[in-house]
C-alpha cells in the first residue's frame, strides 16, 4: 500500500523476510526485525554515512481504529551524508512518507487523501528525475 505511483518502490532481495536487503533510490537497508501486520525495521546500509534505522509498526486502538506510525532513528556522520540528509533526502522521505500515509488513509475510508508537495520537494525531484536514454 505504499505510494509506488508517485514514487520508485523499494525492493527487496527476500521479500519481506529478516535479513532481506535492498532499498530505493540512494537508500539501501536491511530487514533487521518483522513481525507481520504488526511491525518492522529496517536498518540503513547506505548511503555511506547513515546510521540507524526506521521502522513501521501497526497498533489496534479498538475494532474499527488502528495507528500507523513510522519513526526514523537516524544520525549521519560526515559532511557528504549530512549535506544529503539535510538538503535533499529529509525533504523527500517526509514527502513519501507523507503519500504512502494518505494512500493508506485513502484505502479505508471514503475521502480521498491527496496531499501537495512543497516547492522544493517538486524542485528535487525533477532534478533527481532519472534522464532519457
Amino acid at each position: 500500500m505504499l505510494a509506488t505511483d508517485k514514487w520508485s518502490p523499494m525492493i527487496l532481495d527476500k521479500g519481506l523476510a529478516i535479513g532481506s536487503k535492498g532499498g530505493h533510490g540512494p537508500m539501501k537497508y536491511v530487514i533487521e526485525k518483522y513481525e507481520p501486520d504488526e511491525f518492522i525495521q529496517f536498518t540503513f546500509t547506505g548511503p555511506q554515512g547513515f546510521r540507524g534505522f526506521h521502522t513501521f509498526e501497526i497498533t489496534a486502538l479498538d475494532d474499527n481504529v488502528s495507528e500507523l506510525k513510522h519513526t526514523i532513528e537516524m544520525t549521519t556522520t560526515g559532511l557528504a551524508a549530512t549535506l544529503q540528509w539535510l538538503i535533499a533526502i529529509r525533504w523527500l522521505h517526509d514527502a513519501y512518507i507523507e503519500d504512502a500515509f494518505d494512500k493508506v488513509e485513502s484505502h479505508f475510508t471514503t475521502e480521498r487523501k491527496k496531499r501537495n508537495w512543497s516547492i522544493w520537494v517538486k524542485l528535487l525531484r525533477k532534478a533527481f528525475k532519472p534522464k532519457p536514454n
